[in-house]
Protein backbone atom coordinates (compact mmCIF):
# COMPACT_ATOMS: atom_id res chain seq x y z
CA UNK A 1 0.00 0.00 0.00
CA UNK A 2 1.85 3.25 -0.88
CA UNK A 3 1.58 6.50 0.55
CA UNK A 4 1.77 9.30 -1.41
CA UNK A 5 1.82 12.84 -0.88
CA UNK A 6 0.74 16.45 -1.64
CA UNK A 7 2.86 19.19 -0.98
CA UNK A 8 0.57 22.09 -1.76
CA UNK A 9 -2.64 19.85 -2.81
CA UNK A 10 -4.73 22.87 -2.97
CA UNK A 11 -3.92 23.32 -6.92
CA UNK A 12 -7.37 21.96 -7.68
CA UNK A 13 -6.27 20.64 -11.60
CA UNK A 14 -3.08 19.73 -11.08
CA UNK A 15 -3.57 17.56 -8.00
CA UNK A 16 -7.32 16.34 -9.66
CA UNK A 17 -5.39 14.96 -12.84
CA UNK A 18 -2.41 13.42 -10.68
CA UNK A 19 -4.64 11.46 -7.88
CA UNK A 20 -7.13 10.66 -11.04
CA UNK A 21 -4.26 9.26 -12.75
CA UNK A 22 -2.35 7.26 -9.57
CA UNK A 23 -5.53 5.59 -9.28
CA UNK A 24 -5.78 4.15 -12.50
CA UNK A 25 -2.80 1.76 -11.25
CA UNK A 26 -3.86 -2.02 -9.84
CA UNK A 27 -0.55 -1.09 -7.72
CA UNK A 28 -1.82 2.23 -6.61
CA UNK A 29 -5.63 1.92 -6.37
CA UNK A 30 -5.02 1.43 -2.58
CA UNK A 31 -2.98 3.97 -1.93
CA UNK A 32 -3.10 6.40 0.96
CA UNK A 33 -3.28 9.81 -0.70
CA UNK A 34 -2.39 13.03 1.78
CA UNK A 35 -3.30 16.09 0.86
CA UNK A 36 -1.62 19.33 2.62
CA UNK A 37 -2.03 22.48 2.26
CA UNK A 38 -1.26 26.13 4.04
CA UNK A 39 -5.09 27.16 2.59
CA UNK A 40 -7.98 24.95 4.69
CA UNK A 41 -10.78 26.03 2.09
CA UNK A 42 -8.75 24.96 -0.82
CA UNK A 43 -7.71 21.82 0.94
CA UNK A 44 -11.41 20.97 1.38
CA UNK A 45 -12.47 21.45 -1.77
CA UNK A 46 -9.66 18.99 -3.18
CA UNK A 47 -10.41 16.02 -0.22
CA UNK A 48 -13.85 16.70 -1.79
CA UNK A 49 -12.77 15.82 -5.81
CA UNK A 50 -10.67 12.86 -4.51
CA UNK A 51 -12.92 11.65 -2.51
CA UNK A 52 -15.48 11.89 -5.23
CA UNK A 53 -13.11 10.04 -7.66
CA UNK A 54 -12.40 7.67 -5.10
CA UNK A 55 -16.28 7.13 -4.75
CA UNK A 56 -17.25 7.03 -8.28
CA UNK A 57 -13.81 4.39 -8.96
CA UNK A 58 -14.67 2.19 -6.77
CA UNK A 59 -11.10 2.28 -5.68
CA UNK A 60 -10.46 1.13 -2.24
CA UNK A 61 -7.57 4.26 -1.66
CA UNK A 62 -7.54 6.31 1.46
CA UNK A 63 -7.55 10.41 1.03
CA UNK A 64 -6.09 12.14 4.12
CA UNK A 65 -6.06 15.56 4.92
CA UNK A 66 -3.81 17.73 6.56
CA UNK A 67 -2.27 21.46 7.29
CA UNK A 68 1.01 19.78 8.59
CA UNK A 69 3.98 19.41 6.59
CA UNK A 70 5.62 16.95 8.35
CA UNK A 71 2.38 14.97 9.46
CA UNK A 72 1.98 14.63 5.79
CA UNK A 73 5.51 13.00 4.89
CA UNK A 74 5.47 10.61 7.46
CA UNK A 75 6.19 7.64 5.85
CA UNK A 76 5.74 8.51 2.47
CA UNK A 77 6.87 6.74 -0.26
CA UNK A 78 6.61 9.32 -2.90
CA UNK A 79 5.93 12.82 -2.76
CA UNK A 80 4.64 15.59 -5.10
CA UNK A 81 4.99 19.42 -5.22
CA UNK A 82 3.04 22.17 -6.92
CA UNK A 83 3.16 24.92 -4.40
CA UNK A 84 3.45 29.05 -4.83
CA UNK A 85 5.62 30.69 -2.89
CA UNK A 86 4.15 33.82 -2.22
CA UNK A 87 0.88 34.72 -3.99
CA UNK A 88 0.07 36.42 -7.47
CA UNK A 89 0.18 39.72 -5.79
CA UNK A 90 3.29 39.13 -5.01
CA UNK A 91 4.64 37.69 -8.09
CA UNK A 92 3.17 40.61 -10.16
CA UNK A 93 5.53 42.62 -9.08
CA UNK A 94 7.89 40.44 -10.70
CA UNK A 95 6.69 41.49 -13.96
CA UNK A 96 6.19 45.42 -13.53
CA UNK A 97 9.08 45.86 -11.72
CA UNK A 98 11.19 45.00 -14.85
CA UNK A 99 8.36 46.91 -17.22
CA UNK A 100 9.36 50.52 -15.41
CA UNK A 101 12.97 49.77 -16.50
CA UNK A 102 12.32 48.70 -20.18
CA UNK A 103 12.06 44.71 -19.87
CA UNK A 104 8.85 42.86 -21.26
CA UNK A 105 7.70 40.28 -19.41
CA UNK A 106 5.33 37.86 -21.12
CA UNK A 107 5.35 34.86 -18.08
CA UNK A 108 8.15 35.17 -15.94
CA UNK A 109 7.61 32.35 -14.11
CA UNK A 110 11.15 30.31 -15.47
CA UNK A 111 14.04 32.90 -15.92
CA UNK A 112 15.26 36.18 -16.85
CA UNK A 113 14.97 38.77 -13.63
CA UNK A 114 11.16 37.45 -13.28
CA UNK A 115 12.10 33.99 -12.78
CA UNK A 116 14.99 35.04 -10.82
CA UNK A 117 12.98 36.26 -8.29
CA UNK A 118 10.87 33.59 -8.26
CA UNK A 119 13.56 31.21 -7.46
CA UNK A 120 15.19 33.35 -5.06
CA UNK A 121 11.55 32.99 -3.05
CA UNK A 122 10.97 29.79 -3.75
CA UNK A 123 14.28 28.06 -3.24
CA UNK A 124 13.95 28.31 0.93
CA UNK A 125 10.69 26.30 0.73
CA UNK A 126 11.60 24.01 -1.35
CA UNK A 127 14.92 23.04 0.61
CA UNK A 128 12.56 23.47 3.84
CA UNK A 129 10.28 20.69 2.27
CA UNK A 130 13.50 18.36 1.27
CA UNK A 131 14.81 18.48 4.69
CA UNK A 132 11.48 16.99 6.30
CA UNK A 133 11.85 14.55 3.91
CA UNK A 134 15.08 13.59 5.06
CA UNK A 135 13.68 13.24 8.40
CA UNK A 136 10.26 11.88 7.86
CA UNK A 137 10.25 9.62 4.73
CA UNK A 138 14.38 9.65 3.01
CA UNK A 139 13.52 6.67 1.26
CA UNK A 140 10.77 8.60 -0.51
CA UNK A 141 11.08 10.42 -4.71
CA UNK A 142 10.64 13.46 -4.76
CA UNK A 143 8.18 14.98 -7.57
CA UNK A 144 8.38 18.52 -8.53
CA UNK A 145 5.81 20.41 -10.29
CA UNK A 146 7.03 23.66 -9.03
CA UNK A 147 8.80 26.35 -11.58
CA UNK A 148 11.13 27.74 -11.83
CA UNK A 149 11.67 23.67 -12.69
CA UNK A 150 15.89 23.88 -12.78
CA UNK A 151 16.63 26.53 -10.17
CA UNK A 152 14.59 24.60 -7.66
CA UNK A 153 15.72 21.34 -8.69
CA UNK A 154 19.17 22.16 -8.81
CA UNK A 155 19.41 23.96 -5.52
CA UNK A 156 17.60 20.55 -3.97
CA UNK A 157 19.87 18.34 -5.38
CA UNK A 158 22.16 20.08 -3.99
CA UNK A 159 21.82 21.33 -0.73
CA UNK A 160 20.08 17.72 -0.25
CA UNK A 161 20.12 14.02 0.06
CA UNK A 162 16.88 13.61 -1.21
CA UNK A 163 15.57 11.54 -4.41
CA UNK A 164 14.43 14.49 -6.39
CA UNK A 165 13.03 15.15 -10.13
CA UNK A 166 11.36 17.77 -12.20
CA UNK A 167 8.88 16.93 -14.30
CA UNK A 168 7.22 19.02 -17.09
CA UNK A 169 4.56 18.96 -20.22
CA UNK A 170 6.43 20.53 -22.25
CA UNK A 171 8.67 17.43 -24.25
CA UNK A 172 5.77 15.13 -24.28
CA UNK A 173 3.28 18.48 -25.18
CA UNK A 174 5.82 19.47 -28.01
CA UNK A 175 6.55 16.34 -29.42
CA UNK A 176 2.60 15.59 -30.18
CA UNK A 177 2.26 19.43 -31.57
CA UNK A 178 5.23 18.54 -34.03
CA UNK A 179 3.60 14.98 -34.73
CA UNK A 180 0.25 16.78 -35.25
CA UNK A 181 2.10 19.05 -37.58
CA UNK A 182 3.19 16.03 -39.68
CA UNK A 183 0.31 14.32 -40.24
CA UNK A 184 1.88 11.52 -37.80
CA UNK A 185 0.04 9.23 -35.30
CA UNK A 186 1.62 9.86 -31.50
CA UNK A 187 2.64 5.76 -31.69
CA UNK A 188 4.73 6.56 -35.44
CA UNK A 189 7.47 9.21 -33.19
CA UNK A 190 10.27 8.56 -31.50
CA UNK A 191 12.73 10.97 -30.27
CA UNK A 192 15.67 11.77 -28.08
CA UNK A 193 14.74 15.20 -26.29
CA UNK A 194 17.78 16.61 -23.90
CA UNK A 195 19.02 20.07 -22.39
CA UNK A 196 17.97 22.56 -19.81
CA UNK A 197 14.33 22.65 -18.91
CA UNK A 198 12.24 24.62 -21.03
CA UNK A 199 15.33 24.95 -23.44
CA UNK A 200 15.23 21.36 -24.18
CA UNK A 201 16.16 20.06 -28.18
CA UNK A 202 15.10 17.11 -30.25
CA UNK A 203 18.32 16.30 -31.11
CA UNK A 204 16.63 13.07 -32.66
CA UNK A 205 12.65 13.06 -33.94
CA UNK A 206 11.69 10.15 -35.70
CA UNK A 207 8.66 8.99 -37.73
CA UNK A 208 8.74 5.00 -38.23
CA UNK A 209 12.42 5.42 -37.41
CA UNK A 210 13.12 7.68 -39.75
CA UNK A 211 14.55 11.10 -39.40
CA UNK A 212 11.24 13.22 -38.99
CA UNK A 213 13.02 16.84 -39.75
CA UNK A 214 12.42 17.05 -43.60
CA UNK A 215 8.87 17.19 -42.95
CA UNK A 216 8.95 19.38 -39.75
CA UNK A 217 10.91 21.98 -42.45
CA UNK A 218 8.10 21.58 -44.87
CA UNK A 219 5.19 22.02 -41.97
CA UNK A 220 6.93 25.18 -40.80
CA UNK A 221 7.24 26.29 -43.96
CA UNK A 222 4.00 26.69 -44.24
CA UNK A 223 2.36 30.44 -43.19
CA UNK A 224 -0.76 28.81 -40.87
CA UNK A 225 1.48 26.35 -38.55
CA UNK A 226 4.44 29.43 -38.21
CA UNK A 227 2.43 31.38 -37.10
CA UNK A 228 1.24 29.37 -34.51
CA UNK A 229 4.78 29.20 -32.48
CA UNK A 230 6.70 32.12 -34.25
CA UNK A 231 9.28 32.85 -31.79
CA UNK A 232 10.02 28.43 -31.85
CA UNK A 233 9.75 28.52 -35.24
CA UNK A 234 12.05 31.25 -35.89
CA UNK A 235 14.80 29.62 -33.54
CA UNK A 236 14.15 26.31 -35.33
CA UNK A 237 15.07 27.89 -38.60
CA UNK A 238 18.15 29.76 -37.41
CA UNK A 239 19.39 26.60 -34.99
CA UNK A 240 18.46 23.62 -36.68
CA UNK A 241 16.90 21.98 -33.69
CA UNK A 242 13.00 22.23 -32.08
CA UNK A 243 13.41 23.73 -28.70
CA UNK A 244 10.63 22.36 -26.38
CA UNK A 245 9.06 25.05 -24.12
CA UNK A 246 6.05 27.60 -25.91
CA UNK A 247 7.17 30.89 -27.94
CA UNK A 248 5.94 33.22 -24.89
CA UNK A 249 8.51 31.30 -22.68
CA UNK A 250 11.18 31.21 -24.95
CA UNK A 251 10.58 34.61 -25.97
CA UNK A 252 12.07 35.89 -22.74
CA UNK A 253 14.98 33.23 -22.49
CA UNK A 254 17.54 34.87 -25.25
CA UNK A 255 18.41 38.15 -27.33
CA UNK A 256 16.23 38.25 -29.83
CA UNK A 257 12.50 38.83 -29.68
CA UNK A 258 11.90 41.46 -26.39
CA UNK A 259 14.19 44.02 -26.73
CA UNK A 260 12.35 46.26 -29.00
CA UNK A 261 8.96 47.02 -28.88
CA UNK A 262 8.83 46.59 -33.07
CA UNK A 263 10.06 43.26 -32.58
CA UNK A 264 7.66 42.07 -29.46
CA UNK A 265 5.01 43.68 -32.61
CA UNK A 266 6.69 41.15 -35.14
CA UNK A 267 7.01 38.20 -33.04
CA UNK A 268 5.72 37.84 -30.13
CA UNK A 269 1.48 39.04 -30.29
CA UNK A 270 0.74 36.01 -32.27
CA UNK A 271 0.01 32.02 -31.64
CA UNK A 272 0.11 30.54 -27.89
CA UNK A 273 0.92 32.33 -24.51
CA UNK A 274 0.34 35.71 -25.75
CA UNK A 275 -2.12 38.63 -25.02
CA UNK A 276 0.35 40.03 -22.53
CA UNK A 277 -2.17 42.16 -20.97
CA UNK A 278 -1.87 44.38 -17.86
CA UNK A 279 0.50 42.44 -15.64
CA UNK A 280 1.62 39.59 -18.40
CA UNK A 281 0.43 36.75 -19.72
CA UNK A 282 0.45 34.10 -16.70
CA UNK A 283 0.09 36.79 -13.83
CA UNK A 284 -3.35 37.97 -15.66
CA UNK A 285 -4.29 34.95 -15.75
CA UNK A 286 -4.01 34.15 -12.10
CA UNK A 287 -5.30 37.25 -10.99
CA UNK A 288 -9.22 36.96 -13.08
CA UNK A 289 -8.86 33.00 -11.76
CA UNK A 290 -7.92 34.64 -8.08
CA UNK A 291 -11.50 36.24 -8.77
CA UNK A 292 -13.60 33.46 -10.40
CA UNK A 293 -11.70 29.80 -8.58
CA UNK A 294 -14.53 29.45 -6.44
CA UNK A 295 -17.14 28.93 -8.92
CA UNK A 296 -15.26 27.03 -11.41
CA UNK A 297 -14.21 24.58 -8.52
CA UNK A 298 -17.87 24.46 -7.37
CA UNK A 299 -19.06 24.03 -11.08
CA UNK A 300 -16.57 21.01 -11.92
CA UNK A 301 -17.91 19.55 -8.57
CA UNK A 302 -21.69 19.62 -9.35
CA UNK A 303 -20.57 18.03 -13.05
CA UNK A 304 -18.79 15.18 -11.87
CA UNK A 305 -21.41 14.04 -9.10
CA UNK A 306 -23.38 13.31 -12.95
CA UNK A 307 -20.12 12.79 -15.05
CA UNK A 308 -16.52 12.52 -14.36
CA UNK A 309 -13.48 11.01 -16.68
CA UNK A 310 -11.42 8.40 -15.11
CA UNK A 311 -8.99 7.65 -17.57
CA UNK A 312 -5.84 8.12 -17.21
CA UNK A 313 -4.00 11.55 -18.43
CA UNK A 314 -0.23 12.23 -20.26
CA UNK A 315 1.45 13.43 -17.20
CA UNK A 316 4.31 11.27 -16.16
CA UNK A 317 4.04 10.93 -11.80
CA UNK A 318 1.69 8.43 -11.86
CA UNK A 319 3.82 6.09 -14.03
CA UNK A 320 6.91 7.15 -12.34
CA UNK A 321 5.49 6.00 -8.97
CA UNK A 322 4.60 3.38 -9.98
CA UNK A 323 7.37 1.93 -11.22
CA UNK A 324 9.26 2.90 -7.87
CA UNK A 325 6.80 1.14 -6.01
CA UNK A 326 7.50 -2.16 -8.45
CA UNK A 327 5.40 -1.92 -11.59
CA UNK A 328 6.48 -1.28 -15.20
CA UNK A 329 9.68 1.17 -15.69
CA UNK A 330 9.06 3.84 -17.02
CA UNK A 331 11.19 6.20 -19.17
CA UNK A 332 10.37 10.08 -19.27
CA UNK A 333 12.32 13.31 -19.39
CA UNK A 334 13.11 14.71 -15.90
CA UNK A 335 15.63 16.86 -14.27
CA UNK A 336 18.31 15.49 -12.79
CA UNK A 337 21.99 16.68 -12.35
CA UNK A 338 24.64 16.47 -14.73
CA UNK A 339 27.07 13.58 -14.09
CA UNK A 340 28.52 13.27 -17.70
CA UNK A 341 24.61 12.96 -18.94
CA UNK A 342 25.44 15.66 -21.67
CA UNK A 343 28.79 16.09 -21.84
CA UNK A 344 29.20 19.26 -23.33
CA UNK A 345 27.16 21.06 -20.33
CA UNK A 346 28.14 21.88 -16.91
CA UNK A 347 28.84 18.94 -14.51
CA UNK A 348 26.04 18.61 -12.04
CA UNK A 349 24.00 21.38 -13.83
CA UNK A 350 20.24 20.52 -13.38
CA UNK A 351 19.54 18.67 -16.96
CA UNK A 352 16.72 17.19 -18.42
CA UNK A 353 17.20 14.36 -20.27
CA UNK A 354 15.78 10.95 -20.47
CA UNK A 355 15.54 9.04 -17.47
CA UNK A 356 14.14 5.87 -16.40
CA UNK A 357 12.41 5.34 -13.45
CA UNK A 358 12.79 1.81 -11.50
CA UNK A 359 12.57 0.44 -8.26
CA UNK A 360 16.10 1.83 -7.62
CA UNK A 361 14.56 5.31 -8.46
CA UNK A 362 15.49 7.76 -11.41
CA UNK A 363 18.32 6.52 -13.95
CA UNK A 364 19.14 8.92 -16.34
CA UNK A 365 20.30 7.50 -20.09
CA UNK A 366 23.48 8.87 -21.07
CA UNK A 367 23.14 11.54 -24.13
CA UNK A 368 26.61 12.58 -25.26
CA UNK A 369 27.44 16.24 -26.65
CA UNK A 370 24.43 18.52 -27.59
CA UNK A 371 25.03 19.96 -31.13
CA UNK A 372 27.81 23.32 -30.04
CA UNK A 373 24.96 26.00 -31.04
CA UNK A 374 22.44 24.16 -28.54
CA UNK A 375 24.88 24.13 -26.04
CA UNK A 376 26.56 27.47 -26.03
CA UNK A 377 22.43 28.44 -25.24
CA UNK A 378 22.15 26.39 -22.69
CA UNK A 379 25.54 27.35 -21.26
CA UNK A 380 24.48 30.95 -20.98
CA UNK A 381 21.17 29.99 -18.91
CA UNK A 382 22.98 27.44 -16.88
CA UNK A 383 25.09 30.37 -15.78
CA UNK A 384 22.73 32.33 -14.65
CA UNK A 385 20.94 29.80 -13.14
CA UNK A 386 24.07 28.80 -10.93
CA UNK A 387 25.03 31.95 -9.84
CA UNK A 388 21.00 32.62 -8.61
CA UNK A 389 21.05 29.09 -6.56
CA UNK A 390 23.90 29.78 -4.97
CA UNK A 391 22.17 33.21 -4.12
CA UNK A 392 19.41 31.87 -2.86
CA UNK A 393 21.53 29.19 -0.50
CA UNK A 394 23.77 32.03 0.70
CA UNK A 395 22.21 35.41 0.97
CA UNK A 396 24.25 37.16 -1.29
CA UNK A 397 23.12 40.16 -3.01
CA UNK A 398 25.80 40.91 -5.03
CA UNK A 399 25.67 37.51 -6.77
CA UNK A 400 21.86 38.04 -7.81
CA UNK A 401 23.14 41.25 -9.39
CA UNK A 402 25.84 39.56 -11.14
CA UNK A 403 23.29 37.22 -12.57
CA UNK A 404 20.98 39.27 -13.56
CA UNK A 405 24.00 41.02 -15.77
CA UNK A 406 24.59 37.61 -17.68
CA UNK A 407 20.65 37.45 -18.48
CA UNK A 408 20.01 37.21 -21.95
CA UNK A 409 16.78 39.77 -22.23
CA UNK A 410 18.08 41.84 -18.98
CA UNK A 411 21.56 42.35 -21.42
CA UNK A 412 19.71 43.25 -23.95
CA UNK A 413 17.21 46.05 -22.98
CA UNK A 414 19.65 47.56 -19.92
CA UNK A 415 23.56 48.73 -19.35
CA UNK A 416 25.07 47.49 -15.85
CA UNK A 417 23.78 50.65 -13.86
CA UNK A 418 20.43 50.03 -14.93
CA UNK A 419 20.40 46.52 -13.94
CA UNK A 420 21.71 46.77 -11.08
CA UNK A 421 19.25 49.84 -9.89
CA UNK A 422 16.44 47.10 -11.00
CA UNK A 423 17.64 44.53 -8.74
CA UNK A 424 18.42 46.89 -5.66
CA UNK A 425 14.75 47.97 -6.12
CA UNK A 426 13.47 43.84 -6.67
CA UNK A 427 15.22 42.65 -3.59
CA UNK A 428 13.68 45.42 -1.71
CA UNK A 429 10.11 44.84 -3.07
CA UNK A 430 10.98 40.94 -2.09
CA UNK A 431 12.27 41.58 1.34
CA UNK A 432 9.81 39.73 3.05
CA UNK A 433 10.38 36.91 1.25
CA UNK A 434 13.95 36.56 1.20
CA UNK A 435 14.70 35.77 5.29
CA UNK A 436 18.43 34.46 4.05
CA UNK A 437 19.00 37.53 3.33
CA UNK A 438 20.45 39.53 6.21
CA UNK A 439 21.51 42.18 3.58
CA UNK A 440 20.06 43.62 1.14
CA UNK A 441 22.90 46.26 -0.15
CA UNK A 442 24.13 45.24 -3.20
CA UNK A 443 27.70 45.85 -2.83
Amino acid sequence: MARIAFIGAGSFGFTRELVKDILTFPLLKDSTLVLMDIDKERLEYIRQACQLMVDKGNYPARIVTTMDRAEALKGADAVLCTILAGGVNVWKHDILIPKKYGIDTNIGDTRSISGMFRALRTIPVMVGICRDIERHCPNAIFLNYTNPMAMLCRAMQKATHVKVTGLCHSVQGTAGMLADWIGAKRDEITYVCAGINHQAWYIEFKRNHKDAYPAIRRAVGKKAIYNKEIVRNEMFLALGYYVTESSGHSSEYNWWFRKRQDLIRKYCTKGTGWNPGKFGYIVDAYLRREKTWRRDIRHWLKKAQEKINLDRGHEYAANIINAYMGGEPYMFNGNVPNKNIITNLPADACVEVPVVANRRGFNSIHVGALPVQLAAMNHVSISVEEMTVQAALTGDPTLVYQAAIFDPLCAAVLGLREIKKLVQEMLIKNRAYLPQFKNMKIS
